[in-house]
């Protein structure tokens, strides 16, 4: 019988290669989940993480666009500055680093660190945190825009993991002069405040980019820049010189009366535009961290007050303009106090004025002639007049953010008693800026013209300028007249005798309002706001100048005490800083002509000047108009100015056409008007149409 074979190895060999198989397929299918788990699940993070590997983008900033005056001299600018930044992979020691740097920025001729205990702790927290992944950050910011001496400290150190970028700084060269409408920038290049916030799409321009491709070693081997389009400058209406006047008053007054603070607003009442608007206290907008919010607080435009008396003159037009009364009517104030219920409502330092004339009623204040007035009115039309006068609305949406509308109760809410708080200024809150803007609808003859604090636009060498806008007409122009009239009375021998100017005839109004306590527990007895608005000169307004002041406390806290002499200085100085010429009681001019040949003028050199003689108590001496064409401007506004007028000039250069005409009667107008440019027309005839204005830029304007 032939041996049997053993074939068991095969059973063992079968038993391996399933195994085999088994451990084979496991693997598969692992290798093959785990490649849809990268592949599928985390394939944009394992794309993000790639490409933050190989490529490095760097954001361009943008130069901001510069902000003008009015006279093209800069109020913000950019400059270049040095800041320090750090790889926190790449520092050893972060706590000695920074113990390092600080000392590089000290401040000069100063043995203590240029970091206070709690910029250390920032410090060192940015170059120890991690990300999500555990990892140091990339790039952190130590310290920004540091001086130049600073920077060449930090450089001899040479410090392991820390480098400086030049940066571009915004610098504000005329520090605290109008910080609150300016405003100022944070650190990514981005408007905070004022103007920088309120135009940032405009002044900020749009950032660009640059993207560096790196091999594995990190070394840069290809680059694409996309450069940043620098914004566009804004000029503004600022008068830079009248700016500095009501900063200067406003803040003296504030001091010396022992107030919280205050405003100040000097406008054109016919184009809006902003002279200056000033308040207390101020900061520097180049340190504006190292102010606390309320310097920071434009309370022109922010704070709310109930203004008081100034009010009484919405409450006139209404009348005036309703035909309620007339200036000469008769208004009993007897005996001097009005009750309503328990309410009782008395004059100013308890006045009894008997009967007065409505125009009266105003120049002495009398409150209980403003509340008569304003209850024949009815809550319905003293309503919609005081929201025709502009408020409960924003005055210049185009040129500020973050303006109050102020308080205003619609006539549903209003019963006799709070008519009578709104106659008189009470039960209504209003900004500054309104007020402002209501007392120079009654200056331009009854237009209400939105305030106007940005004159143009310049973009790529194009100047575009903003035009004025009028919102509603409030008044007619006879009323305006009339409540000029009555306002000017207020100065001459009502509450505003501190306001006069000597050679001027000023129109306004004062204001005297105690504060609201919080929480609508009625009203203060040792915390004012005290206010004067006015405009001068009243028949030919230039300027309408409002002053407000918080809470005075070592005076006498009334309008015509505290801020009447400050609109007497700031009006003052901004009359004699334009040249403009009395308004009250001039001497008479007399101009006696001599008969010449006329000729044509040369393109340059001096004109000949018309004989000019300057007469008094002549009355047989004809009284005409000059021939200014072919003159210089200095030469021509020089002989207005002397026959006592006040010269509108349009254009540069010499003047090609003039209007009255030569040999117009001198009595048949206050006022002329000169058209100038670089080249005069020779041949222009008298009469003829006025050319259109140019500006500086030769860009044709309106009213200057």
């Amino acid at each position: 019988m032939a041996e049997q074979i053993d074939h068991s190895w095969r059973v063992t060999l079968k038993r391996r290669l399933v195994v085999a198989a088994a451990v084979f397929m496991c693997w598969s299918v692992a290798i093959e989940a785990r490649l849809v788990y990268l592949q599928v699940f985390q394939h944009d993070r394992l794309g993000a993480i790639a490409e933050d590997q190989q490529l490095r983008k760097i954001t361009l900033k943008p130069k901001r666009g510069d902000i003008l005056d009015r006279n093209g001299r800069l109020f913000a600018y950019n400059v270049d500055a040095d800041s320090v930044f750090a790889i926190p992979g790449a520092v050893d020691n972060p706590e000695r680093t920074i113990d390092q740097l600080c000392r590089a920025l000290r401040v000069p001729n100063s043995r203590a660190d240029g970091c206070t205990r709690k910029e250390r702790e920032q410090y060192v927290s940015r170059l120890t945190r991690r990300d999500k992944q555990g990892q140091p950050q990339k790039f952190v910011w130590l310290s920004r825009w540091i001086s130049t001496e600073q920077a060449a400290r930090v450089r001899e150190l040479d410090l392991k993991g820390v480098s400086m970028r030049r940066e571009t700084r915004r610098y504000y060269p005329n520090r605290e002069l109008g910080a609150h409408l300016i405003g100022y920038v944070g650190d990514e290049n981005k408007g905070l405040a004022g103007v920088e916030q309120t135009f940032d799409g405009i002044i900020g321009g749009e950032s660009g980019s640059t993207l560096v491709q790196v091999d594995a070693h990190g070394r840069p081997f290809s680059r694409l820049e996309t450069p940043p389009t620098p914004g566009a400058s804004i000029e503004l209406t600022i008068d830079p010189y009248i700016q500095h006047i009501a900063e200067r008053e406003l803040a003296a007054a504030v001091e010396w009366s022992g107030a919280e603070g205050g405003s100040a607003i000097v406008m054109d009442p016919f184009s809006g535009e902003l002279f200056a608007m000033a308040n207390v206290p101020t900061f520097n907008p180049n340190a504006f961290g190292d102010y606390p919010a309320e310097s920071r607080k434009n309370r022109a435009i922010q704070d709310v007050y109930e203004p008081g008396s100034t009010f009484k003159v919405v409450t006139a037009g209404a009348a005036l303009e309703e035909k309620i009364v007339s200036p000469s009517d008769l208004i009993n104030t007897s005996p001097g106090v009005i009750r309503f219920g328990a309410r009782v409502i008395d004059e100013a330092k308890g006045h009894n004025y008997g009967t007065l004339s409505f125009e009266d009623v105003i120049v002495k204040s009398s409150n209980i002639g403003a509340i008569k007035i304003g209850l024949r009115l009815g809550k319905e039309r003293l309503s919609s007049y005081v929201t025709r006068f502009g408020f409960g609305a924003k005055s210049a949406p185009r040129d500020f953010r973050g303006e109050s509308r102020g308080i205003v109760w619609n006539a549903q809410s209003l019963n006799d008693s709070a008519v009578a708080s709104v106659s008189m200024g009470y039960q209504v809150s209003v900004t500054p800026l309104q007020m402002a803007a209501a007392f120079s609808a009654v200056a331009n003859g009854g237009e209400l013209v939105e305030p106007q604090l940005v004159r143009a636009v310049i973009h790529n060498g194009v100047r575009t300028p903003i035009s004025r806008k009028v919102v509603r007409r409030v008044l007619s122009p006879g009323v305006a007249t009339q409540l000029t009239a009555i306002m000017e009375g207020v100065v001459d021998r009502g509450t505003a005798k501190t306001a006069q100017v000597e050679g001027f005839t000023i129109a306004g109004k004062t204001g005297t309002a105690a504060k609201a306590l919080e929480g609508g527990r009625g009203y203060s007895t040792t915390d004012y706001n005290v206010s004067f608005a006015g405009f001068v000169p009243s028949r030919a307004p230039l300027f309408t100048i409002l002053v407000v002041i918080d809470s005075p406390h070592k005076v006498s806290a009334y309008g015509g005490t505290v801020a009447g002499p400050v609109f007497q200085k700031i009006a003052a100085s901004v009359l004699r800083h334009r040249g403009v010429p009395p308004s009250l009681n001039p001497s008479p001019p007399v101009l006696i002509a001599r008969d010449r040949t006329a000729h044509p003028q040369p393109v340059a050199g001096p004109a000949d000047a018309p004989i000019v003689t300057v007469a008094h108590n002549v009355s047989d001496a004809p009284a005409v108009f000059p021939n200014l064409v072919g003159m210089n401007a200095r030469d021509a506004i020089r002989t207005l100015v002397r026959l006592g007028l006040s010269p509108r000039v349009l254009g540069v250069g010499t003047v090609v056409n003039q209007q009255p005409a030569p040999g117009s009667s001198l009595d048949a107008s206050d006022d002329a008007t000169l058209w100038l440019d670089r080249r005069p027309r020779l041949e222009s005839s008298v009469g003829e149409a006025p050319p259109r204005a140019l500006d500086a830029a030769g860009v044709p304007r309106g009213r200057p």
